[in-house]
């Protein structure tokens, strides 16, 4: 697995009336988190790769739908991928170092807790080209919807 990657099973308790999971516990993770994002992403959309150099670590949860999360470590090429959400409540950790994005599956509701608070003067958002040869079989789509920071990246 990639240095630093977590896996973060999340457990539902179940009732009559729904469910309820933590979404993070900051004593369970290498650095406390400091900014919650949340977006909505319609099906076919892909949201990276993106890094960050000055050492923003983000918590992945997909709250409604499915996403695949990808990470690439650029030093060793080393990749990671898995399907998150409604069928497989799972959190992932991920040091901001790493090139990290996802798809949407279906259209999804999502959440990342990041370890800095974004700094609009200052940015620490590197990309990585979503079809780079090291990524481009992972994804389910050869025709995603992109930003278009995400498109020239």
């Amino acid at each position: 697995m990639i240095e630093g990657l977590r896996r973060i099973e999340l457990v539902r308790h179940e009732d009559e009336r729904g469910w309820f999971t933590e979404l993070a516990r900051a004593s369970a993770l290498p650095k406390p988190f400091r900014q919650a994002n949340l977006s909505y992403s319609r099906k076919g959309v892909i949201r990276g790769l993106h890094f960050h150099e000055r050492g923003q670590d983000d918590v992945f949860v997909c709250l409604a739908g499915t996403v695949r999360v990808v990470v690439l470590d650029r030093s060793s090429g080393e990749t990671f991928t898995e399907d998150i959400g409604d069928d497989n409540p799972v959190a992932v950790y991920v040091p901001g170092i790493h090139a990290h994005g996802y798809e949407a599956l279906t259209d999804a509701l999502f959440t990342y807790l990041v370890t800095e608070e974004y700094d609009p003067s200052a940015p620490d958002e590197h990309g990585i080209p979503w079809d780079d040869a090291r990524v481009r079989h992972l994804w389910s789509t050869s025709s995603p919807i992109l930003s278009t920071r995400d498109a020239s990246s």
